[in-house]
């Protein structure tokens, strides 16, 4: 368990995990923050190792976050993605080869929470309504129109929307390498780098 004092912040920004074909992965992250801390946190999956023919080939995929604001539960995610008897995971993420997750909380990231969600409202309005006649616009679904490549959505969560969690789903690991680079530039001044570059 990591601990996050008052005015302090931890980034955690690693690359994604690749799960080898017949793979069980488990992983458990907490972190324990108080009033005024900040965390950053991206938590990602790709489908596997796309050379050797592997795409979302591993058995089990298990990912646990839980955050803890002065000892009572704040946040409390798991991801769970397992093969079973009915269907396979290549078969429930379809074209999508990479799922993410990041979690930003806290006073020193409140800009960049407000800017991913304002990104995140803007990229998913494009992305999921095409021009028709009449300058109306028609949804897109799977009725003869292409999925996104990249579909996301952020949430506000805690007391006061102290943090907020961004989920995607993306059909190339590119795109979200470019989407959180671009989303979390904004970490350079406090950080000394921009992540992902």
């Amino acid at each position: 368990m990591a601990s996050i004092g008052n005015g302090g912040l931890l980034v955690v920004i690693p690359d994604p995990v690749t799960c080898f074909s017949t793979a069980k992965y488990s992983q458990k992250q907490a972190f324990r923050i108080m009033s005024g801390s900040s965390l950053l946190v991206v938590d990602w999956i790709t489908s596997g190792r796309h050379e050797s023919g592997e795409k979302w080939d591993f058995i089990l995929y298990k990912s646990t976050n839980h955050i803890y604001m002065e000892a009572k539960p704040l946040f409390l995610d798991t991801v769970l993605l397992e093969n079973g008897n009915v269907t396979s995971i290549a078969e429930r993420m379809q074209d999508y080869q990479v799922i993410a997750m990041v979690i930003l909380l806290g006073p020193k990231l409140k800009h960049i929470q407000n800017q991913i969600q304002e990104d995140v409202k803007k990229i998913m309005s494009e992305q999921l309504h095409a021009p028709s006649m009449g300058g109306r616009t028609k949804a897109i679904n799977g009725d003869g129109y292409t999925k996104p490549p990249l579909v996301a959505s952020c949430n506000s969560f805690g007391p006061k929307g102290i943090g907020s969690v961004v989920r995607i789903a993306a059909t190339t690991t590119e795109s979200v390498y470019g989407f959180l680079r671009s989303q979390l530039a904004g970490l350079e001044p406090l950080i000394g780098l921009c992540p992902y570059h």
